[in-house]
């Protein structure tokens, strides 16, 4: 067994992480905290844990009591992670941080895009990225982890296909995205209140998202980032449009590269079929297609996914298990909730 410990289990990545291990056959939780509920029970905090985690209670961070684990997840604000990780890197086996702390290989980028001055040029280089799907290689025996962003993860799966190819122009491409509130974590704020939120849709971050350096750098593309808020707990479905290079495709065509490049991935589905987001719902699928649209000449490629699932807890556990040597789909779902 792979002891566990989740840093900042109280937010709702680490419950997910704590749904995830549960039904993880190697993992266990021995370690959880949550410094905001500390002395809390998390069942009683997210009674879905109670028949898991009946005694499991929340306690403050200590460095040596994480130090004792085989892997440790970080649920972290970006600049607590930043600090966390150099007390954890080389004491465990494998620390995966959900944070954007070390995702950005360009440290100079951090003050424009996050508002802090990165104090961990080493680790910044040594971090792997944990998409499995682009970069495997290098997560095998991994001791640093840098997960996702959850539009990173839908943008870059869409796209990088196309770009590496060479079928889409590598500039300008626009991405329009929506997430579930539960993006926006537990914390709260008048923009997440269920009065705000329901029966409303609005974008954000115009321009200036931080997610935007992140896609760049993963599909080595330029892009339009627009996120936008949905009246909806999980999910995100990102619409991708893109010039096409000298060469023509076809719907047909463009299909059948995404298909050819994911052949092997247990988690993408390619399809005719629009994605939905209650289709991956609780799951770590993400469902993709593309068009070619003649009228317009421009592609488009649709992804989607569940945002705490695949774009966060399930993409970090896909890379954990990668780094461990374990079967890439232990303890994760390719088969989403529904109704």
């Amino acid at each position: 067994m792979v002891s566990v410990g989740i840093v900042g289990a109280s937010g709702y990545t680490g419950a997910e992480l704590l749904r995830l291990c549960a039904q993880h056959p190697e993992f266990d939780v021995q370690y959880a905290t949550g410094d905001t509920q500390a002395g809390t029970l998390a069942r009683v905090l997210y009674p879905s844990l109670a028949a898991a985690y009946p005694n499991l209670v929340f306690q403050e961070f200590d460095a040596a009591r994480a130090q004792e684990m085989d892997l440790v997840f970080l649920g972290l604000p970006h600049e607590a992670s930043l600090e966390v990780v150099p007390q954890l890197v080389g004491k465990v086996r494998c620390v995966v941080d959900l944070s954007a702390a070390y995702r950005l290989k360009d440290a100079a980028s951090y003050p424009q895009w996050y508002g802090f001055t990165h104090t961990q040029p080493a680790l910044l280089a040594q971090a792997v990225y944990g998409l499995p799907e682009l970069f495997r290689p290098e997560l095998v025996d991994a001791n640093l982890i840098a997960t996702p962003g959850c539009f990173v993860t839908a943008a870059s799966l869409a796209l990088t296909p196309l770009v590496r190819s060479g079928t889409i122009e590598a500039t300008g491409i626009i991405v329009d995205a929506a997430s579930g509130v539960s993006g926006a974590g537990r914390s709260l704020k008048h923009s997440s209140l269920f009065s705000t939120v329901d029966e409303d849709f609005t974008a954000y971050g115009l321009l200036d998202h931080r997610h935007t350096p992140e896609i760049e750098q993963v599909t080595g593309a330029q892009v339009l980032f627009t996120p936008h808020l949905a009246p909806m707990n999980r999910g995100i479905l990102a619409t991708c449009y893109a010039r096409p290079s000298q060469k023509t495709p076809t719907t047909a065509s463009l299909l059948a590269e995404l298909a050819r490049f994911y052949s092997k991935e247990p988690f993408i589905v390619v399809g005719k079929t629009s994605p939905s987001t209650k289709a991956t719902l609780g799951s770590n699928s993400v469902h993709l297609t593309a068009r070619f649209d003649e009228r317009t000449g421009y592609v488009m490629v649709i992804a989607a996914l569940d945002n705490l699932a695949k774009g966060a807890s399930g993409g970090a556990v896909q890379s954990a298990n990668v780094a461990l040597g374990l079967p890439e789909t232990m303890g994760l779902s390719q088969v989403g909730m529904y109704p």
